[in-house]
Formats: C-alpha cells, structure tokens, sequence
C-alpha cells in the first residue's frame, strides 16, 4: 500500500513538472498568441493591449501559468483559439475516436506479440522462422507506409474494409479502425513477439524448468506455472512502453485514415499555434503514459511475489 501510495505521489510530481515544461515549451515556440489572433493585420497598440488583456497576457508568466494550472485542476483547459471554442468540450468529441483505435491496437499488441512470441519459442522450424521474418519486417516497415499498404490491399484491392472514417456504434467502429488499429500496432507485435520469444527461451533453460520437466511435471503445467509467469517481467516493461506510445503515435494513422481523433486535432492545432488545444492534447498523453506505467509497476508485483517483497523490505 505505501509503496502504491508513493507511486501515485510520484506520478503527480511529474504531471506537475511536464505541465510546467508544456506551458512555458509552447510560449517558447516562434510566433505569439497575440500575433495570431490578429492573422498578421496591423492593429493599433491601444487594441493589441486589449487583446492581450482579454486573454490573460500581460500577466507574469508564472501567474499566466498558475491560472492555467488551477483551471486545468477544474477541468478548464481555456477556449481554442482558431475555433473559440472550449478547448474540454473540443478534446472531449476527438477522445473517443483516439481510446477505441489505442484500445483496439492494444489488445493486438498484447494477443498477438505475446502468442506469436510463445509459439515462436515453443515451436521450432518453419513457424519460428516466419515469426523472426516477420518481427524483423516489423522493425523495418514504417508505420505510415504500413497503412498505405493495409489500405491499397484490403481497402481499395479486397474491399474487406473501409479506409477512412471512424464509424458509428460498437460494430461498426471495429469494423472501420481494423485496420487503422494493425497499422499502429504493427511495429510493437514486432518488438514484443520478439522480447518474448527471447525470454521464454531463456527461462526453458533455466534450472527449475528442467528439475519440473525431470520430476515428470507435464509439459503444459510447466509452460504455463514455470516458464511463461517467470518470463513474463521483461514482456509486461516492453507491453507497457509500447502501449503508452499509442497515443502518441496514433497521430500518423489517424491522419492517414482520416480519423477524427485527437491526433489529428494535434497536428492541425500545432500548424495553426492553437497553444491551449496542443496543451491540454500533450498534458492528457504524459498522464495516459504515467499511468500505464504506474500499472505496469503494479503488475510486477503480480507476476512476481519476490518483487513485492523486495519492495515492502525497501519500504
């Protein structure tokens, strides 16, 4: 429990420091809110003054940013500045889209990388071989051309699925981020079949594998109780970072796809230096990251009573 409670304590620590560092980040960046606002026109200094009161900026920059900390504390992340409107409610209607293809590639990564990687490791010969062909494939293959290929074959050639769009209702979701969700989870069942491959490799050959398998122990209960739990903490470092890293990349797909997520709301509000949109899209990826990794921490402890214990003796 108190190492959990640290944990938390920890990642509030570093919202509050990324928040500080995407506030000042976009201030720093070329340009000005208040060279925006006035799309390039000639304003008096008398007007220019009104507009930079009207939106807080002739205040010090440290007031400018606890005002903004205390309203993104009260779910106000401000009013965009190319579309006037509230910047909550403008995220809001772009998430969805955003969580159902990261979700969906997820569960991808997770079934997909996991099983190959076991298959992989349990099955030697042509299937091993296909498996390490097609990680390195993976490695190699950008995401952005991965999606053009998945759509100029099942989209366009095969018909099987839509290439654009996010759908309306469960079904038809599924059905339209099918291949928006391959292509951004492409690159990490690459990574993660192959750490895994790799790590129940390793723990076959490890001494209490072999004593199980010499006692008579089946096959089956030592792959499952032995081999894969005991190889599955350099799995769930890899699962977790690469799942993170979702919404962070998913601007690429949704952009190829043209979906309405808040990646390409990200993309379009840095080329128009939209700050208060780009603030509250990059403050709402660092906590997606922090929190999957706060879960992977936790999952360690799960996988592995030896590290719950080394925790509570440190604690």
């Amino acid at each position: 429990m108190l190492y959990v409670l640290k944990r938390i304590i920890a990642l509030a620590l570093v919202l509050l420091v990324s928040s500080f560092i995407v506030f000042s980040g976009m201030y720093l960046a070329p340009g000005s809110p208040e060279q925006f606002l006035v799309q390039g026109r000639t304003v008096t200094p008398e007007v220019l003054e009104v507009i930079r009161a009207q939106y807080g900026l002739d205040d010090p920059f440290l007031v400018r940013y606890w005002n903004w900390l205390v309203d993104v504390l009260h779910g106000d992340f401000g009013r965009s500045l190319v579309t006037q409107q509230d910047v909550s409610t403008l995220v809001e209607s772009r998430l969805p889209t955003t969580l159902f293809l990261a979700t969906y590639a997820a569960i991808l990564i997770v079934f997909a990388g996991v099983g190959l990687g076991v298959l992989a490791a349990t099955r030697s010969g042509a299937f091993e071989k296909i498996v390490v062909f097609g990680s390195n494939l993976g490695f190699a293959v950008p995401t952005f051309f991965a999606a053009l290929v998945l759509m100029a074959v099942f989209g366009s050639n095969l018909g099987w699925f839509p290439v654009s769009g996010s759908g309306e209702g469960f079904t038809d979701r599924i059905w339209h981020l099918t291949l928006p969700a391959i292509a951004l989870a492409f690159p990490a069942i690459a990574v993660v079949a192959r750490i895994t491959r790799t790590a129940v490799r390793e723990e076959q050959g490890s001494e209490h594998v072999v004593m199980a398998i010499a006692r008579g122990v089946p096959k089956r209960i030592v792959l499952g109780r032995h081999t894969l739990r005991n190889s599955m903490l350099p799995v769930t470092t890899v699962l977790g970072t690469n799942i993170a890293g979702l919404l962070a990349s998913a601007f690429v797909i949704e952009y190829a796809f043209t979906l309405d997520g808040i990646g390409s709301l990200l993309v379009n509000s840095v080329q128009k230096k939209d700050f208060a949109v780009v603030q509250a899209i990059a403050l709402i990826m660092v906590l997606a990251f922090g929190l999957i990794n706060l879960i992977v921490d936790l999952l360690y402890a799960v996988i592995d009573p030896r590290v719950r214990l080394a925790r509570e003796v440190s604690a």
